[in-house]
């Protein structure tokens, strides 16, 4: 890792650990007996504050895909999920993951949870793991003349000096840092109406596991945050808009793991909305490391309920 802070700097510096307590609470605790519906591995967590008064959406995608990864052999790595969000999460209430053991097969192993809050699912997520195997490789190259994370404006330092609870948040409690190539959409509407977007997105500071597991869980967090934002882009509206006269949620989401990345090392977020219609948007996104090997895809459908 190359000019990443570390947790000493963070503390010296005054700015909460935010990173440290998002690895507190992905750290699950198992639960004695079955599930609701006779799953057979039961799983609790807690929950960090978000921008939202609600549970963070990816929050409970990295929980979820955690808690299903417990179950699977070691040496087993997922390698797609796919998630449904159901309700919103309370933040005052521990979550629960009932975990079924779909199936074990050779190379393969397939599981279901359902992150449960006060009886009802808030998420179900399948996800699929698969040993290491050797195989063909081919992917779409990352686009060239990209400026390096060091170039760009970090969220940090672009909101860091306002007092606003939502700046407070990105600035001060976000466990990662998030660099948009071309300008943000926190303060404003972007200069240009487009449906792609690049962001250099990194945790905070460095992590001590070396658990590809977790690794990938921080992904699937750290992507919730950015990934309707083309749909916004290309609407030519900014965060400023979301939360009063136009709501925004996720509603589902898909991912699939091509290679190991850690989340403290800088990753490259390509993005595009392919589409909007029936207050839904479309969001796409490829993830590269900083040497342009393809680490990720994802696919996430969002309610965005622009004015027509």
């Amino acid at each position: 890792m190359s000019e990443t802070t570390t947790s000493t700097d963070v503390a010296a510096s005054g700015i909460p650990d935010a990173l440290e307590r998002l690895l507190s609470v992905l750290d699950l605790r198992e639960v004695d007996g079955w599930g609701p519906r006779g799953e057979e591995d039961l799983w609790r967590g807690d929950s960090v504050p978000g921008p939202a008064r609600r549970v963070y959406g990816g929050q409970v995608l990295a929980q979820a895909l955690l808690a299903c990864g417990r179950t699977v052999d070691d040496g087993r790595l997922p390698h797609s999920m796919h998630a449904y969000f159901l309700r919103e999460g309370a933040l005052d209430a521990p979550i629960d993951f009932a975990v079924e053991r779909l199936r074990d097969g050779r190379s393969f192993s397939a599981r279901r949870t359902h992150a449960i809050q006060h009886g009802q699912p808030i998420l179900s997520l399948t996800a699929s793991f698969q040993e290491d195997q050797p195989g063909y490789e081919a992917f779409t190259p990352a686009p060239d003349g990209v400026p390096a994370p060091e170039d760009v404006t970090s969220a940090i330092e672009l909101l860091g000096g306002i007092d606003h609870p939502a700046a407070r948040f990105w600035s001060h409690e976000s466990a990662f840092d998030l660099r948009h190539v071309g300008g943000s959409l926190y303060l404003g509407p972007p200069a240009k109406r487009e449906a792609t977007q690049l962001v250099w997105v990194r945790a905070r500071h460095e992590i001590a596991s070396d658990d590809p597991l977790l690794h990938r869980a921080l992904l699937a967090f750290a992507c919730d945050q950015v990934m309707l934002e083309p749909v916004l882009r290309q609407a030519g509206r900014s965060w400023l808009d979301v939360g009063g006269a136009v709501p925004m949620a996720s509603l589902d989401h898909a991912m699939w793991f091509h290679r190991d990345a850690r989340a403290d090392d800088w990753l490259l977020y390509v993005q595009e909305s392919p589409g909007a219609q029936g207050g839904r948007g479309l969001g796409l996104a490829r993830i590269y490391d900083r040497e342009g090997a393809l680490v990720a895809s994802i696919a996430q459908e969002g309610m965005v309920r622009l004015p027509a």
